[in-house]
């Protein structure tokens, strides 16, 4: 059995898609790390064509109207829970800045989505054995 060749990763926002559930629009949430500290704000949601999947959160965080920010990807296997204002995943945020950079001009391949994942300890979405995550909405 062979894996799978991950397909080009784009945000949301640049496809024809949309959230069937728009509560699981997660866009403009707070994200939250393991120990309760402020990560960033989810401001991309990343997903991949073959599957129609969220595959990253894009992350943005610091700065100052833009300048001096930094974006991150973070897995969507890392989520732990999801409320009305906040995403809270698994990972420190020390962890979440020591992650590969990212530049959302540039285009990435699957060597960096191997590394990204690998970085937060999960297998890729395009291994063999890989189970997209249940869906971590909890009413509030």
């Amino acid at each position: 059995m062979t894996t799978r060749q991950p397909e080009m990763l784009r945000t949301l926002d640049d496809s024809e898609m949309t959230l069937a559930d728009s509560a699981e629009d997660v866009r403009g949430r707070i994200v939250i790390d393991q120990a309760g500290q402020e990560i960033g704000e989810v401001d991309a949601l990343l997903l991949d064509d073959a599957e129609s999947k969220v595959r990253f959160l894009r992350v943005a965080a610091g700065g100052v109207l833009g300048i001096g920010e930094r974006t991150f990807l973070i897995p969507i296997d890392a989520i732990t829970r999801i409320d009305e204002h906040h995403v809270h995943v698994n990972q420190s945020r020390d962890r979440v800045v020591e992650a590969p950079a990212y530049d959302p001009n540039l285009v990435y391949d699957q060597s960096y989505y191997g590394d990204v994942y690998g970085h937060y300890g999960y297998a890729p979405y395009w291994g063999l054995g890989y189970r997209y995550p249940a869906y971590p909405y909890y009413p509030y």
